[in-house]
């Protein structure tokens, strides 16, 4: 059976009340699931650049304005200023394979991960700068740090470019958000801090290190920011309308490590300097165990033959020669080499990386498309499990134009006979052993898992921690799409090779477009309005001169509305 042709649905998006329709829900279940999806309304070219659209899920029945015995699933177009810009003005907003311009700049999708700090919740994007949102509402509230700040790649009138990377991470011992900003033209890097409350963030560029495509991760240990180049390269001939997509992703790339205690002691913008080391293959996602006193462990999800640059268009063909189903117009290119994933254990005194442990099994892992872990401090120093979806071998996802760029790195004697089904597999987290897993039906298509703890927050505990964390003591929530309708399926984590123990679901009929990352957050409570937040009109100075008059309006009328 082929991917759902509702993926990229661009129907309305709205509140629903999902039922259990199969299983029994579990009674040590709470909080909210946030998910964050592109609105494929916006008709972006590629399906990763619409808007931002934040979904909560409430995993407990009657709440949010859900009637009794069901759950909510309330979705919002977060109204950025780019966003509110476009409403006004459509006909000036262009959408391209990496984005949407226009006279005001480019667009900040924020539509990527979702990413809870405390009771705070912000939505990120590789291509702009983290955006708060209200967790009731879901409405804007402001981006982080103001533009200069960062550095932009290309400066605009109202909308600068910035590339940063769709997963910053929240330093619990320091209570401050750590991100990136690079240049492509140069490929330096700067770690960007932000201690959220005001209106700007501190910027450090990295010595030594140059990352020719993206940083869509950062990941951290107490003592030190893990920064690696990420398989995401732009191909400028296509950008500029000049030719098809003739670049492949990078078979391997530098990896940073930067002390922490060094950007302490550094006035901000003074450069730091990190250690580098070289990693192969390709990397998008990447985790490591905060715990460094033993070492710096990072488990690597690579992603060889695997361009999410590289999008489907109406008169390409599949692996097979097949015509690629216009359904699927602006989805990414899937997998075209089995999957590997890695535990990478670093010294940044002796210079060495030791391949720890790793998992690579052609039959039935295909795609490391996302994973679930224990996001609380206690987890996070003693991981014990990681929860990985592999998307399996998805042949009419895969185009003839991606295999002609990689060649030769495409062992098309792995390539399976057919499409495999996704798996949802639990590793023992050292030693990446299969613990569990499940299999999908050939025609269920899941998205980003998320971990639940159970029973959060109880004595001597963070709010974040279950009675016994680290992954392996809670549950994993996936949202599977199907063209009968999607469903929202709950695993024991224990035991993810039991199947559901619930499945929540819509109406008969009812869909809605990909789901990309998820988080959960043991509760939604209303932002505090005594934090000090950038406005929208903060970023407007002399370089608004630059738009005609009638378009100057438009811009301050949209930062009025953000008011003081």
């Amino acid at each position: 059976m082929p991917i759902p042709r509702s993926i990229l649905t661009k129907g309305d998006l709205p509140d629903l009340d999902l039922a259990v329709v199969a299983g029994k829900w579990p009674a040590d279940i709470s909080g909210h699931v946030l998910i964050s999806t592109s609105d494929q309304r916006s008709n972006p070219v590629h399906a990763f650049f619409g808007d931002g659209v934040l979904v909560r899920l409430a995993l407990e029945p009657g709440t949010d304005g859900a009637p009794g015995g069901r759950f909510a699933w309330r979705p919002r177009v977060i109204d950025t200023p780019s966003v509110r810009l476009r409403r006004r003005r459509p006909d000036l907003f262009r959408s391209g394979p990496v984005g949407t311009s226009s006279p005001f700049g480019s667009v900040n999708a924020a539509n990527t991960a979702p990413l809870p700090w405390g009771d705070r919740l912000f939505a990120t994007w590789d291509a702009g700068r983290p955006v708060e949102v209200d967790p009731i509402t879901l409405a804007f509230l402001g981006e982080v740090g103001h533009r200069d700040d960062w550095a932009p790649v290309l400066d605009a009138p109202a909308l600068p470019s910035i590339l940063t990377t769709a997963h910053p991470v929240v330093d619990p011992d320091r209570g401050c958000l750590w991100s990136v900003t690079r240049d492509p033209l140069t490929g330096v890097l700067s770690v960007v801090r932000y201690d959220g409350d005001g209106r700007h963030v501190r910027r450090w560029p990295v010595e030594g290190a140059e990352f020719p495509q993206a940083t869509h991760t950062i990941t951290q240990t107490r003592h030190w920011l893990v920064l690696a180049d990420t398989a995401y390269k732009v191909d400028l001939d296509e950008v500029l309308g000049a030719g098809d997509r003739t670049v492949a992703n990078n078979p391997g790339g530098p990896l940073v490590l930067v002390r922490k205690d060094a950007l302490d002691d550094a006035p901000p913008g003074t450069p730091v300097r990190g250690a580098v080391f070289r990693i192969a293959p390709e990397v998008n996602h990447f985790y490591a165990a905060y715990d460094d006193s033993a070492g710096i462990r990072v488990v690597m999800e690579h992603t060889p033959g695997v361009d999410i640059g590289m999008y489907l268009r109406e008169d390409d063909t599949d692996v097979y020669g097949h015509p690629i189903d216009p359904a699927l117009r602006g989805m990414y290119c899937h997998a075209m080499s089995p999957a590997l994933t890695t535990v990478l254990e670093f010294d940044p005194v002796a210079g060495s990386v030791t391949d720890v442990a790793r998992l690579y099994d052609p039959e039935r892992y295909w795609q490391a498309e996302l994973s679930a872990l224990d996001w609380s401090l206690e987890g996070q120093l003693a991981p014990t499990r990681h929860h990985l979806v592999f998307q399996g071998f998805q042949p009419e996802a895969v185009n003839g134009r991606a295999l002609r760029n990689y060649g030769s790195r495409v062992d098309r004697s792995l390539l399976p006979a057919g499409q495999t089904p996704a798996v949802l597999a639990s590793l023992e987290r050292d030693s990446l052993k299969p613990l569990s897993e499940w299999a999908w039906a050939l025609d269920d298509y899941p998205t980003s898992p998320v971990f639940v703890p159970r029973s959060p927050g109880g004595p001597g505990r963070s709010r974040y921690a279950g009675a016994e964390p680290g992954g392996h003591d809670g549950y994993v929530a996936v949202v599977v799409h199907n063209d009968d309708r999607f469903r929202v399926e709950v695993f024991d984590a224990a035991a993810v090779s039991r199947g559901p123990v619930a499945t929540l679901a819509p109406a008969p009929g009812t869909v809605v477009p990909f789901m990309i990352h998820s988080a959960w957050m043991p509760a939604a409570r209303p932002a505090d309005p005594s934090i000090e937040r950038l406005r929208f009109a903060d970023d407007l100075d002399d370089r608004l001169a630059q738009l005609d008059p009638g378009l100057q309006a438009v811009a301050r009328e949209v930062a009025a509305e953000q008011g003081a």
